[in-house]
């Protein structure tokens, strides 16, 4: 059987092509590529990482909500979440949990941005900044029962610090109230890690200030300041509330220190929470996992905020 196929030519008159091969004219298409199924391998390498949050991260925090809102037997009850607002103790650890996490925050975010400024833009000499990064991505992740012993050894009643400022001027801190189980007494042991954290994630952003931006001010005839104050703090802005809200929910949920100084006496809310679920005196575990809940609504609404103000500032440093 043979083919035919009608070309029109230059001068306006029709060519017939016949093709005679019946094997060519009656032979199929190859198959498209595209319907052909391939396993997709890009996604095996990370594979783990989606598995681990799966197990150790969705699956637990929606077992917390659940058990949040149910009693011993299992029935639903909103009893737990409204005994988070009618119990004084548990209300009030929230306070004071939040108020350490806020000036926590606070202090070791300014703190640590003007270090940050210092060692990237301040004309320091390249082995400062590259000694000042590495101490801050150890102490960033300093906590716990070794921090708690170091504060101890250092700032304890007998600490090395105590000791040298009693005997050489005659300052006992302890006579002015200082105490590690007092809210400043936290947060002065929180800004160990707060700072060099805040200094390892706002550094990136310093560096993504142009310097055909400090150049451009100048030849329009701008200062130092007002380049600072029209340029470099709206930029830096979002990054900087961006990680102050980082550094809330850091703080916020920062239990082994604090334990490792008073045990479950102090009332912030981890180590409430830690006593509802393994405590002999306070458990109450449904009740514990109220409290979990509540401690997963303020950190997930810092991190949403969090990527929010970090979004705005990518804008600015691509």
């Amino acid at each position: 059987m043979a083919a035919r196929l009608s070309l029109e030519d230059g001068t306006g008159r029709m060519t017939d092509l016949s093709l005679s091969n019946q094997s060519i004219a009656t032979k199929s298409a190859p198959p498209s590529e595209a319907t052909a199924f391939r396993f997709p391998m890009q996604w095996v390498g990370v594979a783990p990482f989606f598995v681990f949050v799966l197990m150790f991260l969705i699956m637990p925090t929606l077992y917390l909500v659940l058990g949040a809102f149910q009693r011993g037997d299992g029935s639903f009850t909103l009893d737990n979440i409204l005994q988070l607002v009618s119990d004084p103790s548990i209300s009030n650890s929230y306070w004071v949990s939040i108020k350490i996490s806020f000036w926590s925050a606070i202090i070791g975010a300014f703190a640590g941005l003007a270090i940050a400024i210092a060692i990237v833009r301040g004309g320091l000499p390249s082995w400062v900044r590259s000694a000042t990064l590495t101490f801050s991505g150890v102490a960033s992740n300093f906590a716990g029962l070794p921090l708690a012993f170091a504060f101890i050894a250092t700032l304890g009643r007998v600490g090395i610090v105590t000791v040298l400022l009693r005997d050489i001027f005659n300052l006992n801190i302890y006579a002015m109230g200082f105490n590690f189980l007092t809210t400043w007494g936290l947060i002065v042991v929180y800004l160990f890690f707060q700072i060099p954290l805040m200094i390892v994630i706002i550094v990136p952003a310093i560096d993504g200030l142009k310097k055909e931006w400090n150049e451009a001010a100048a030849t329009l005839g701008a200062t130092q300041w007002q380049f600072w104050r029209m340029v470099v703090i709206p930029v830096l802005f979002p990054s900087f509330l961006g990680t102050v809200i980082l550094l809330f929910a850091n703080a916020f949920g920062a239990i082994a220190t604090a334990y490792a100084f008073s045990g479950p006496q102090l009332n912030i809310v981890p180590i409430k929470l830690y006593s509802q679920i393994n405590g002999d005196v306070l458990h109450n575990q449904q009740l514990g996992y109220a409290i979990a809940f509540g401690m997963i609504v303020i950190t997930g609404l810092a991190n949403v905020f969090y990527i929010w103000f970090r979004t705005r500032s990518e804008r600015w440093l691509k």
